[in-house]
């Protein structure tokens, strides 16, 4: 039996991007220290944590005297070489677990995993030269995409190969190495499903997500995807499937592709909380960033049920463009929830915060949340 770690615990993150900013928000709300490590310095993490390490993640030094000083160690992200989190567990607990890690941030394991475990995805085959690549377009046909296996995130390292002329150019684009080619899917919708599991194999989830992308950037998430009952239910079964099978402690997000005959594939994997489930943080019972700090420290889980209809858009650098955006304007709409992530730079593409509305129903807060987010660079 695995004892619950209580307020006044430490618990260490390893990153400091906006995830792990919110989810140190939810720890110290419930009594926690938070301790993070990464190479940056007053990060958005760091901002709210009791101690900022600064370190890269493959000084393994560094690392053991972050993990003997916490009494649980998270990560949010998954760029975090396995070597790291090896060593971490020398000294105490990772969850989820590096292995969970290990599978999730490598997509040609990851599709091992989920073809060995009957899980639903696209068809694919492994490359790592020219040829072989030429191999897998005259196996699966065209149109395809080829996916670098790691360090791919918000459409990076991606390129769609629809005829053999663009072969070489999309080869050389993703760098010539690693990869996976994947059937490019006809697909209705982009759907998550966010679960989180406890040390007792307790399974939440917060429903089936609706998200829409720009330039392969998430752009807005509803909750409650219109989607059909069997797919809806389809999708928390398989989410629970891998949660179980990986046994993740904490949050993980399957990202799923509804194609057009109603069938679901599973895309990718996100072991930590997710872009996609920010509106938890305010229009959730519990949100996704509580709830990983009650999965970690061996804590119930809370519930999922949502308050109120939500939506939630994301804020990228170029909304700075012109000049800071107009967050008057934008908070005019009382039903609006505005997050900032404390970064010091805005870049185009970056994300740099949220908002979160609420609306009569669903797609009266994303109108709401839509035109907040115009109303910040309106003349």
């Amino acid at each position: 039996m695995t004892h619950a770690l209580l307020p006044g615990a430490t618990i260490g993150i390893l990153g400091g991007g906006q995830l792990g900013r919110m989810t140190a928000s939810a720890a110290r709300r419930l009594g926690y220290r938070v301790h993070t490590l990464s190479p940056g310095t007053d990060t958005p993490t760091g901002q709210l944590a009791d101690r900022e390490i600064t370190a890269d993640y493959d000084d393994l030094n560094a690392v053991s005297d972050f993990a003997r000083g916490v009494d649980v160690l998270t990560f949010e992200f998954e760029n975090v070489p396995s070597a790291t989190t090896d060593c971490a567990e020398r000294y105490t607990p990772v969850r989820p677990a590096g292995r969970v890690l290990h599978v999730c941030q490598n997509r040609t394991r990851e599709k091992r995993f989920l073809t060995a475990n009957g899980f639903p995805v696209t068809p694919f085959r492994e490359v790592n030269t020219r040829n072989r690549l030429g191999s897998a377009v005259r196996a699966i046909g065209l149109p395809a995409v080829l996916k670098t296996a790691g360090f791919g995130y918000d459409g990076k390292g991606q390129a769609v190969i629809r005829s053999d002329s663009e072969v070489d150019a999309a080869w050389a684009s993703i760098g010539a190495g690693d990869a996976v080619l994947e059937t490019l899917v006809d697909f209705q919708c982009e759907v998550s499903v966010i679960g989180a599991r406890g040390v007792d194999g307790t399974f939440t989830h917060w429903g089936v997500v609706a998200n829409e992308h720009r330039n392969h950037i998430l752009d807005v998430s509803i909750p409650g995807a219109a989607v059909p009952a069997p797919a809806r239910e389809r999708a928390v079964d398989v989410t629970r499937g891998i949660m179980d099978s990986l046994d993740v402690v904490g949050v993980l997000c399957v990202e799923f592709f509804l194609r057009a005959d109603g069938e679901l594939m599973v895309n990718e994997m996100a072991p930590r909380p997710h872009n996609s489930g920010h509106f938890t943080f305010d229009a959730s019972v519990t949100s996704q960033f509580e709830q990983q700090v009650r999965a970690i420290c061996g804590l119930p889980l809370g519930s999922t049920e949502l308050l109120r209809p939500a939506a939630m858009v994301n804020l990228l650098g170029d909304l700075w463009a012109a000049g800071e955006p107009n967050w008057s304007a934008a908070l005019r709409d009382s039903y609006v929830k505005l997050h900032l992530y404390g970064k010091n730079e805005a870049k185009p593409g970056r994300k740099m915060g949220h908002i979160v509305a609420f609306g009569s129903d669903h797609m009266d807060a994303r109108k709401r949340a839509l035109e907040a987010r115009a109303a910040l660079t309106a003349a």
